[in-house]
C-alpha cells in the first residue's frame, strides 16, 4: 500500500485535470462526445491504477480529507447563486423536472426488482442495484447497506452497494456528453451573439472572469458560513425525521444567505467570484473522486448485478432520451437537461453539472438547465429517492 498525503494528493488531481484537458483537447471522440475533464483525466488514471494493482498488487491510497470539503463548497456556491426570483420563474420546469426524476426512481427499482426475480438474486440486492445506489450514490449506499445488514441479515450488503455505486458514478460521467450530443443535432443552438459577455455561474467554465482579491476573499468567508451553518443544521437533524444531509443543509444556507443580505440591502453576492470558486471546487472534487476510484472492487460484484446495472444503464439512456428530453421541452434546453440527468440519475450531481458544462461550453448557455438540475439533484433527490425507497420496502416481498 502506497499512501499519498493531502498535499500529495491536492497534485495529484492537478495533475489529472491537466491531463483530462490535454485529453479532451487532442482526442476528437472525447471532444465531440462532450466527456468532462475531470472525468476523462481521473478515469484514465484509476484504469492505470487497475492495470498497476493487477500486475503487482501493489495498492496507492490518496488521502480523502479533501473531498467533503470541495464537495460542500461546491453546494455551496450552488446556493450562493441562487436567485429566489429566478426560482420562481422556473418554479414550472422545477415542478415538472422534479416529476421526471421521481418517475425514474420508480422505474429504476422496479427494473431491478423484476431483474432480481429473473436472475434468482435477493430483491434487496435489486433495490441496491436501484435507485439506492445509482441516484442516490455512496452516501445513501453505505447508509442502506446498513440497513439492510442489520435490519435484513444481507451479506455482502455494503460492497454491493457502494460497488453498484462507483459503477454508476463512471457510467453517469460517460454517457451525458454523447447523448446531448445526439439530442443537439435535433434542436435549434442558441444565438451566441445574443447570449451575452456574462456567463452563467458554471455554464462556461472557460470564460473569463474579471475578479478582485477583496471579493474572492468575501466569497469564502460566506462558503466558510453555508459550511459552518450547513454542518451544524445537519447535526441538528440528525436521526430526527427531517434529517438531511449535510450538503443540502450547505445548500440551503447558502440561498439563505445569498437572498437574505441581498433583501435587506446589506451585501450583494458576487456571481463572478462564486463562479470561480464553485467551478474550481467541483473539477477538484469529481477529478480526486474519480482518481481514488478502486476499479478492482467491480469485480467483486457477481455477473447477475453485473446485467442488472447494465440494464440500468439503458434505461437511464433510453429515459433520459425519450422521456426527459420530451417532457422537458424537446428543445437546447432539455437536451443539456437531459445529459444532466444522465449525471445524476446514474452518478451525483456534481456530475450532472460536469456534463452540462461540457455540452454548454461547446454549444453555447443554458440558463434554465443550470437553473433547474442543481436545486433538484441536490435538494430534491434524497428527500424523493427516501421516500421512494420506503414505500418499496413496504411491499409484500419484504414482508411490509
Amino acid at each position: 500500500m502506497l499512501t499519498l498525503d493531502v498535499y500529495g494528493t491536492l497534485v495529484a488531481a492537478s495533475l489529472v485535470l491537466l491531463m483530462g484537458r490535454k485529453l479532451v483537447a487532442s482526442v476528437r471522440p472525447l471532444r465531440v462526445y462532450s466527456i468532462p475533464e475531470p472525468v476523462a483525466g481521473g478515469l484514465l488514471v484509476a484504469l492505470g491504477m487497475l492495470a498497476l494493482h493487477t500486475a503487482t498488487a501493489v495498492e496507492l491510497h490518496f488521502d480523502s480529507s479533501l473531498s467533503a470539503p470541495l464537495m460542500l463548497t461546491f453546494f455551496a456556491c450552488i446556493g450562493l447563486n441562487a436567485d429566489l426570483s429566478s426560482l420562481r420563474r422556473g418554479g414550472a420546469k422545477l415542478a415538472l423536472f422534479l416529476g421526471v426524476v421521481l418517475g425514474l426512481l420508480v422505474v429504476q427499482n422496479t427494473l431491478g426488482l423484476l431483474l432480481a426475480k429473473v436472475l434468482g438474486i435477493s430483491p434487496l440486492f435489486g433495490l441496491l442495484a436501484g435507485s439506492i445506489s445509482l441516484a442516490g450514490g455512496h452516501g445513501t449506499a453505505a447508509a442502506w447497506s446498513k440497513v439492510f445488514s442489520e435490519k435484513y441479515g444481507l451479506d455482502h450488503a455494503a460492497e454491493v452497494g457502494l460497488a453498484c455505486a462507483t459503477f454508476g458514478l463512471i457510467l453517469g460521467g460517460l454517457i451525458g456528453g454523447p447523448l446531448a450530443n445526439h439530442l443537439t443535432k435535433r434542436v435549434t443552438l442558441p444565438d451566441r451573439s445574443t447570449t451575452g459577455t456574462e456567463p452563467g455561474l458554471f455554464e462556461q467554465p472557460d470564460n473569463i472572469r474579471l475578479i478582485t482579491a477583496p471579493a474572492m476573499i468575501e466569497t469564502l468567508a460566506l462558503i466558510a458560513v453555508c459550511l459552518l451553518g450547513g454542518q451544524q443544521i445537519a447535526a441538528l437533524l440528525r436521526d430526527s425525521a427531517l434529517e438531511l444531509p449535510a450538503f443540502v443543509c450547505t445548500l440551503f444556507v447558502g440561498v439563505l444567505l445569498r437572498n437574505g443580505l441581498g433583501h435587506i440591502g446589506l451585501y450583494q453576492v458576487f456571481e463572478r467570484a462564486v463562479s470561480v470558486m464553485g467551478n474550481v471546487a467541483l473539477a477538484l472534487f469529481l477529478s480526486t473522486a474519480l482518481m481514488a476510484l478502486r476499479l478492482w472492487e467491480l469485480a467483486a460484484l457477481a455477473l447477475p448485478l453485473l446485467i442488472v446495472l447494465a440494464s440500468q444503464t439503458a434505461l437511464m439512456l433510453l429515459y433520459a432520451r425519450f422521456i426527459t428530453f420530451r417532457v422537458m421541452g424537446g428543445n437546447y434546453d432539455a437536451a443539456v437537461m437531459a445529459a444532466g440527468h444522465c449525471g445524476f440519475g446514474l452518478g451525483a450531481t456534481p456530475t450532472a453539472i460536469a456534463n452540462m458544462q461540457s455540452v454548454t461550453d461547446r454549444h453555447g448557455p443554458s440558463h434554465l438547465a443550470f437553473l433547474v438540475v442543481p436545486v433538484v439533484g441536490a435538494f430534491f433527490i434524497d428527500i424523493a429517492n427516501a421516500s421512494v425507497i420506503k414505500l418499496y420496502l413496504g411491499l409484500p416481498i419484504f414482508g411490509g
